[in-house]
């Protein structure tokens, strides 16, 4: 059924799901589509309590969206309201079920806002990196970014995040309120397993409860996301755009590269 993901089902109530898209963990439609099918599972298991997703790659968690693949039409499992990702992002923020992104390596761009859809976000101290690297290249966060970063960091923090461009360690991350926790690479599994254990041991019925409380201002609406969503696609297809990618690509964007591994350093050096 999967391609790039793999599910562990520690217990009844507790799944591990790791992503893997060599070389280094691009999200494309295919990932998307697969994510649409986890969450079909995860939306009808009567006893699913917490997933933990992580990567199998220790430098890359999710790198970004595959930028070659953005004029490729999105497919789902079934016919959805909102567009493919952002029905996947609201799917997995209003689930019933817990969920924890245990990172590792680079998150940026559409990665990071799978982080941020997720209920909780624990990063390597010394691995994790963390960005929205999107204006760098012409365009805006359209993948919920732009929706749930300044609801966890607040406004001024986000603007500084979006428009810099930047690469942000986990440690900085942690001060703005991006991630829960930098925790040292050495202590990470064992600190997410033992909390992904100790919430599956708890009642379903008032995790949920708790979780739907907590929710009630924290979460966009569709419309915020559809609107920056327009934005996204607007400004990939845009000249200017159309005209840098194929310079960051011949640079190393999407591969295992020094470019990729410093994205932020390289976009204030494209021309």
């Amino acid at each position: 059924m999967y391609k790039q993901l793999s599910i562990k089902r520690k217990t009844s109530s507790y799944w591990r799901v790791t992503f893997h898209n060599p070389p280094i963990n691009l999200l494309d439609p295919d990932t998307i589509f697969e994510f649409s099918t986890l969450m079909d599972q995860i939306e009808v298991d009567p006893e699913l309590k917490i997933v933990v997703f992580d990567s199998a790659d220790p430098e890359y968690f999710i790198s970004h969206y595959d930028l070659t693949r953005a004029g490729e039409k999105l497919k789902t499992p079934k016919e959805t309201e909102l567009p493919a990702w952002l029905d996947f992002i609201t799917r997995l923020a209003k689930a019933s079920v817990v969920s924890i992104a245990e990172i590792r390596g680079r998150a940026r761009g559409v990665g990071s806002e799978f982080a941020l859809a997720c209920d909780m976000r624990f990063a390597s101290l010394e691995k994790a990196v963390f960005g929205q690297f999107e204006v760098g290249v012409g365009f805006v966060p359209g993948g919920g970014g732009n929706e749930m970063l300044p609801r966890l960091v607040g406004r001024s923090r986000a603007l500084e995040i979006v428009l810099s461009a930047d690469d942000y360690d986990a440690a900085m991350a942690e001060r703005y309120g991006w991630i829960n926790r930098s925790i040292p690479d050495a202590q990470l599994t064992e600190f997410a397993e033992n909390l992904a254990q100790r919430i599956s041991s708890f009642k379903k019925e008032t995790l949920i409860e708790a979780k739907t409380l907590l929710s009630r201002s924290g979460l966009p609406e569709a419309s915020e996301l559809l609107e920056s969503r327009t934005a996204f696609i607007s400004g990939v297809m845009s000249r200017y755009t159309q005209e840098i990618l194929p310079k960051v690509l011949e640079r190393g964007l999407n591969q295992r590269s020094d470019f990729e591994l410093h994205l932020g350093q390289h976009l204030g050096n494209v021309d």
